[in-house]
C-alpha cells in the first residue's frame, strides 16, 4: 500500500508525516496531495477565533468532547505563535488539549504561523484536506488571536465562531474593527464575569449597525468552556448555534465552495511566489549581502529588489 492508501484508511501516522512533509514544503508530499485532494469535500470545517485570552482553545478543547459524544471523529488544526528559537510552533493549544490525546477519534495538529497574517499557517489549507481525507467529519481551525487580520479564517472555514470574553473594552474594539465581520456565531465566553450581559448588548448594537447582515443570522451564546459538557457551560448550545448556521448556508453551499477554491488558489499563488523569491534572494547571496550593498551605497534598494524580481 502507498502513503496515499494508508491516508485514505485514516491511518495516524502516514497521515501526520504527510502533514509534516506538506508543512516543510517538500515537493513529493504536494504531488500526493494533488492524488488526495478528489477525497476531500465531505468534512464540516469549523473556524474559531478571537482576541488573546479569550478562553479559544478550552472551548474548542470542549467542543471536542461533544462532538464525540455524537459519534463524529474530529480533527483539529490549532495555529500556533511560531518559537523565535526554534522556528516552530509552540504547542500551547496541544498541552491543553492533551486529555484527547489517548482517543484515536481526534487528531490534533500544531502548526506555526512563521510570519503569516491572518493567524493561518499557509500550511493550514493542506493540513484540513489531509484530515478530511481521512475522514474526520468535523474539522476544527483555531486560530492565534491576534485580532482584526484574523478574517483568513473566514476563507477556509463553512462557520466562522468568534469568541469575545466580558470585562475587556479592547476586546470589543478589537471585534468591531474586524472580527465582526466574519462571524457566523459569536461566543461570549466566561459569561460568570461579571459585564457578560453588557458585552452581549454591545454586541447586539454593533450587529445591527451592520448594514449588509441582518442580526438574526448571527446568534450570540454566553458560554463557560471550563465547565466542559455540563449542562450549565453553554457548550453544547455553542455546537447548536454551529450546527444551525451549517443548516441556513446549505442553500449557498456552492458559493462557499468555489470562494473557498479561490482563497486556496489565491493562498498557493502566494506561497510559490514566495517560495521563487526566497530562492533568488539566495541566489544574490541571501538578504544580508543585499542590505550591505544598500548600506554601502554601492546599490540602491529599489535595484537590489528588482535583481531579485528578474529571477522569479
Amino acid at each position: 500500500m502507498t502513503r496515499i492508501d494508508d491516508v485514505l484508511a485514516g491511518q495516524v501516522r502516514a497521515g501526520a508525516r504527510l502533514m509534516r512533509d506538506l508543512d516543510d514544503r517538500i515537493p513529493s508530499a504536494i504531488e500526493e496531495l494533488k492524488k488526495l485532494y478528489p477525497h476531500t469535500g465531505k468534512a464540516f470545517i469549523i473556524g474559531i477565533t478571537g482576541n488573546p485570552g479569550a478562553g479559544k482553545s478550552t472551548l474548542v478543547d470542549s467542543m471536542i468532547s461533544v462532538y464525540r459524544a455524537q459519534g463524529h471523529r474530529v480533527g483539529v488544526v490549532a495555529v500556533d505563535p511560531t518559537s523565535p528559537f526554534s522556528g516552530g510552533a509552540i504547542l500551547g493549544d496541544r498541552i491543553r488539549m492533551q486529555r484527547h490525546a489517548g482517543d484515536t477519534g481526534v487528531f490534533i495538529r500544531s502548526l506555526a504561523t512563521r510570519g503569516q497574517l491572518g493567524g493561518l499557517s499557509r500550511s493550514t489549507f493542506d493540513v484540513v484536506s489531509v484530515l478530511d481525507a481521512m475522514g474526520f467529519e468535523r474539522v476544527i481551525i483555531e486560530t492565534v488571536g491576534v485580532g482584526q487580520d484574523e478574517i483568513e479564517v473566514m476563507k477556509t472555514a463553512h462557520t466562522s465562531v468568534v469568541v469575545s470574553v466580558p470585562g475587556l473594552g479592547d476586546d470589543i474594539q478589537a471585534i468591531k474593527a474586524g472580527l465582526l465581520e466574519i462571524a457566523d456565531v459569536l461566543v461570549v465566553n466566561k459569561a460568570d464575569r461579571e459585564g457578560a450581559d453588557r458585552a452581549i448588548r454591545d454586541l447586539i448594537h454593533m450587529l445591527d449597525l451592520r448594514n449588509h447582515i441582518g442580526r438574526q443570522e448571527v446568534e450570540i451564546v454566553k458560554c463557560i468552556a471550563t465547565l466542559g459538557t455540563r449542562e450549565e457551560s453553554g457548550v453544547v448550545e455553542v455546537v447548536r448555534a454551529i450546527d444551525a448556521h451549517r443548516e441556513r448556508s446549505e442553500d449557498r453551499f456552492e458559493e462557499s465552495k468555489r470562494e473557498r477554491a479561490m482563497s486556496h488558489i489565491s493562498e498557493l499563488i502566494r506561497g510559490f511566489l514566495s517560495d521563487r523569491a526566497n530562492r533568488a534572494i539566495a541566489n544574490h547571496g541571501g538578504l544580508e549581502d543585499l542590505a550591505q550593498k544598500v548600506v554601502e551605497g554601492s546599490q540602491d534598494p529599489y535595484s537590489a529588489a528588482e535583481s531579485v524580481m528578474k529571477e522569479l
